[in-house]
């Protein structure tokens, strides 16, 4: 009886952490100034998305086998 009461609580603790709420900024707290130029202020959701400008994919291409680098023209030795 008493494992099962855990395993119940165990549960319904578990279903909790699923729940969804609109977010809100904390008592006390404010969202930030919308950005220049915008009339309306940025939800909170909105805030958290990223736009490709802010999150730019990757375009390194990767070195499959080694080869020899080329002349830095800006390797200059230091003044004195």
């Amino acid at each position: 009886m008493k494992k099962k009461a855990i395993a119940v609580l165990a549960l319904l603790a578990l279903a909790g952490c699923g729940a969804r709420a609109d977010l809100k900024p904390r008592a006390g707290q404010q969202l930030p100034p919308a950005p220049y130029g915008r009339p309306d202020q940025l939800t909170a959701h909105e805030l958290l998305n990223q736009n490709s400008q802010s999150r730019p994919g990757n375009s390194i291409e990767l070195r499959v086998k080694s080869e020899p680098r080329a002349d830095d023209p800006f390797d200059l030795p230091p003044t004195k």
